[in-house]
């Protein structure tokens, strides 16, 4: 038994952060693996394979196998998550890990046996599975045991999950597919619309890193932007502004902030009083986006801080957990671990 390896896994939709018992997190990588179709041969995973999206030969296709948080493609999820977790171990170990993947607070008994059927696949012994508003509380450094409530919005690639938690469980929770990569698209069809310009996910993705905001800025940024003109099909550039990017994000983070206030809606009234003194934690990417805060903090009217590592807040909390899991285990019957 002493041979055991622990893994904790933030299976994202954007990225995989793999965490293990003694280092932290050992790994984080995007969720894409390059396939050649023709003989179903993995050629590469992670950033290497990032690094080909939009740019492949005909026969070689740069999947991503999770889409909105769910496997939507099992075989490659598989071969991924066996790739990662390879990686994380090595090649020559004989003993299978024991891993604790995060899965959206939202997704059904179907997508649950997908995910765990991977990661045994993929060389798991015992596989646990913990909703991410959980683990990113446990991550951010959060006391989820105290009958305080705590509120948690995890913006993701795929997913934006939101929850009230006391006493170990959840209470409020909405997990919608609105995040990162909805916001990526709204940018992509802003430049289509305004510029008459069509560009790749990878330059949208940039646009919402270095001038995105959610609120206006005091101080605007700009930033010059490659695509394609729709109308003479020849490449073409524009500078864009954060002022820009605002009007292009709208959508989604209006979105965002009206599922938090739904949530807080759904709070009974004791744990509503916390939360107005203990406020709302943000983790996950989206957390990133500049002025996110303030648009939270703006439509809820409560007190919004950034974690201290936002990105690494699942992997760290699937790690911890797994860590206690012997003083965990009674919390599987309040929803904790699925």
């Amino acid at each position: 038994m002493g041979f055991s390896e622990e893994i904790g896994i933030d299976l994202g939709t954007a990225n995989v952060l793999v965490y293990t018992k003694g280092k932290g997190i050992v790994l984080q990588e995007p969720s894409v693996v390059a396939v050649d179709e023709e003989t179903n041969e993995i050629l590469a995973v992670g950033s290497e394979a990032k690094d080909m999206l939009g740019r492949t030969p005909a026969n070689i296709i740069a999947i991503r196998p999770l889409r909105d948080g769910v496997v939507s493609d099992y075989l490659v999820t598989e071969m991924m998550l066996k790739y990662f977790i390879k990686k994380t171990v090595g090649a020559g170990k004989f003993f299978r890990p024991r891993i604790m993947v995060c899965v959206p607070s939202g997704v059904t008994e179907v997508e649950k046996r997908a995910v765990r059927e991977a990661a045994t696949q993929a060389g798991g012994k015992d596989v646990f599975l913990m909703e991410e508003p959980i683990a990113a509380a446990i991550g951010a450094g959060l006391d989820i045991t105290r009958p305080e409530g705590v509120m948690v919005i995890d913006i993701g690639g795929g997913t934006s999950d939101i929850a009230v938690i006391a006493l170990g469980g959840i209470i409020a929770n909405t997990s919608l597919k609105v995040a990162g990569d909805k916001m990526n698209e709204a940018i992509i069809t802003y430049m289509r619309k305004k510029h008459k310009l069509y560009i790749g996910e990878r330059t949208a993705e940039l646009l919402k890193i270095n001038v995105g905001t959610a609120f206006p800025r005091e101080e605007e940024k700009t930033m010059i932007c490659s695509g394609r003109d729709l109308v003479t099909g020849l490449p073409r550039d524009v500078e864009i502004s954060s002022s820009e990017m605002l009007e292009a994000l709208d959508e989604p983070l209006h979105q965002i902030c009206e599922a938090a206030h739904g949530v807080l809606e759904q709070t009974p009234p004791e744990l509503a009083a916390d939360l107005s003194s203990a406020g709302i934690v943000l983790t996950g990417g989206g957390a990133l986006l500049d002025g996110i805060d303030k648009r939270i903090a703006q439509r809820t009217g409560l007190q919004v801080r950034i974690a201290d590592d936002p990105l690494s807040c699942v992997a760290v909390g699937t790690g911890k957990a797994l860590e206690n899991l012997e003083v965990l285990d009674r919390s599987r019957k309040k929803n904790r671990f699925i």
